[in-house]
């Protein structure tokens, strides 16, 4: 027994001190308004790791503390194992940032960019030279290198962005809403690009996001943040698993009567149900047999149903979850809290 609980211990510090990042009850406040509330997380060396929430949960101040460029109100962080509040400059020197505005400058080239960085790192030559040629090969702007910046689209400009911060080789990058404002093809390239630079460069990426798509196919786990507070933590497929614990079925109906309703409501395969007008949607055990149960079962009850399909859960349903509400509702114009349908639903 001992020796088991001092194994564990040995294993929880080992962690803390891989860690890329690690947060301790980190807070910040803007008068009345706490943005980020006493937020505990670490994450692993060499992790893509995700905060997912919408515009205004407090995503961008979590990682402008981070990156000490705000100063905590409350707790403090370590990063690439230097405190933010007590070597700031450290902190820097280990770190890429990739901001949502962008912060090229358009009149040089792609090459005067990433020399400029490099410069302002220290990056001498001829390891500059040959950095700047390896990462601008990386995203296929090599060829581009002396065209002006104004020039690029927005999907090649991020990508230069995101190389130039890897100029200097940090352990740990920072990107703020990275895809935001590009298009569906130019956020995909995006993705593919981080995949590459993750694995060629082995450092921790972290990323803030509200694409639900964009943290699924990136992120090893993900961290969703509300109102500042930190909600949920684990791997996409963890938290799908762990807070709906089933499939959900999507039914349209011509005719559902009050009987059918119920019958459904009490069967022993439904989970959890929500009806909004003429559709319901059940959380379901065993989805693929409990599609033709629920025809049956309403067809029996004198209802008729137009449509159904099968899905699996996804963080927007893990993310109402907690929240009360999708990712998608446009957050930073209300902070009215809405309580979630699902609440108090469970048999």
């Amino acid at each position: 027994m001992f020796i088991s609980t001092v194994t564990e211990t040995v294993s929880r510090v080992e962690a803390v001190l891989d860690a890329a990042v690690q947060t301790i009850d980190i807070t910040k406040r803007f008068g009345e308004l706490t943005a980020v509330d006493r937020i505990n997380l670490t994450i692993d060396a060499e992790e893509i790791f995700g905060l997912l929430g919408p515009n205004g949960a407090g995503k961008t101040t979590l990682i402008r503390m981070l990156t000490t460029v705000l100063q905590p109100t409350e707790g403090t962080a370590k990063v690439a194992g230097q405190d933010i509040r007590r070597s700031p400059n450290k902190v820097r020197q280990k770190i890429g940032v990739v901001s949502q505005a962008m912060t090229l400058d358009v009149e040089l080239s792609a090459w005067e960019n990433m020399e400029l960085y490099a410069k302002y790192y220290d990056v001498r030559n001829p390891l500059r030279r040959e950095r700047i040629t390896e990462l601008l090969e990386v995203v296929g702007l090599l060829d581009r290198a002396d065209f002006a910046v104004g020039s690029f689209s927005g999907g090649m400009k991020r990508r230069l962005e995101l190389v130039r911060s890897l100029v200097h080789r940090p352990r740990v990058l920072f990107l703020d809403e990275p895809t935001t404002g590009l298009d569906p093809q130019a956020r995909i390239a995006v993705w593919d690009y981080l995949r590459k630079i993750h694995k060629e460069e082995k450092i921790t990426i972290a990323i803030t996001t509200h694409y639900l798509d964009e943290a699924e196919a990136l992120c090893d786990r993900v961290a969703i943040v509300d109102y500042g507070k930190l909600m949920a933590l684990g791997t996409p497929a963890e938290l799908k698993r762990k807070v709906m614990g089933g499939d959900l079925v999507e039914a349209e109906f011509t005719s559902l009567p009050d009987e059918a309703f119920g019958a459904l409501k009490d069967s022993d395969f439904t989970i959890q149900i929500k009806r909004r007008d003429s559709s319901l949607t059940l959380l379901v055990k065993h989805g693929a047999e409990a599609v033709p149960k629920i025809v049956e079962l309403v067809n029996a009850k004198g209802g008729k149903i137009s449509s159904i399909t099968l899905r699996e859960p996804t963080l927007d349903d893990v993310f109402l979850h907690f929240t009360g509400r999708s990712i998608r509702e446009d957050t930073g114009v209300t902070r009215k809290r809405f309580v979630s349908s699902w609440e108090g639903m469970r048999r």
